[in-house]
């Protein structure tokens, strides 16, 4: 009987502690809503790194089309050339949500691709974060047919 009971108590027990542990605040990052459920491109920026006080420059490389067939599928491409690359953050003005990505880097190399779907023509903004400062570059996409506006 006691037996029993100690594999029981301990089955309980193991339960309850995993139970508490497994709490999703806990085992995810919090959300940045300030970032990705602002209708600003520039409050959406600095949600996401902190300020929107940029410079441009010439180091960074976005390749995207310049007219996109289909806005539910645009292939983009940033490369960073700045040294000390920590984060990257795409910014598709147009959207309806302008924040489309952003990748917290940490040492990786200064490259990241993603497809983003896209309302309509639109300037698409590729920020970098480097040194505590925040670099940009753009370019236009066109998009003729099939945007997330309808």
């Amino acid at each position: 009987m006691k037996r029993r009971t100690l594999l029981k108590t301990s089955l309980a027990a193991g339960v309850v502690a995993s139970a508490g542990m497994l709490v999703p605040g806990r085992a995810f990052a919090a959300y940045p809503t300030a970032a990705f459920e602002n209708k600003d491109p520039l409050q959406a920026i600095a949600g996401a790194m902190g300020s929107s006080d940029m410079a441009d420059s010439g180091d960074i490389e976005i390749k995207a089309p310049e007219i996109a067939e289909n806005g539910a599928v645009v292939p983009i491409q940033i490369t960073s050339g700045i040294a000390g690359t920590e984060a990257i953050s795409l910014v598709v003005d147009s959207n309806p949500t302008p924040m489309a990505a952003t990748f917290n880097l940490h040492g990786s190399e200064a490259f990241v691709s993603i497809r983003v779907k896209m309302r309509k023509t639109s300037d698409v903004r590729a920020v970098v974060k480097a040194g505590g400062k925040l670099y940009v570059a753009k370019q236009e996409v066109k998009v003729t047919i099939g945007g997330c506006g309808g």
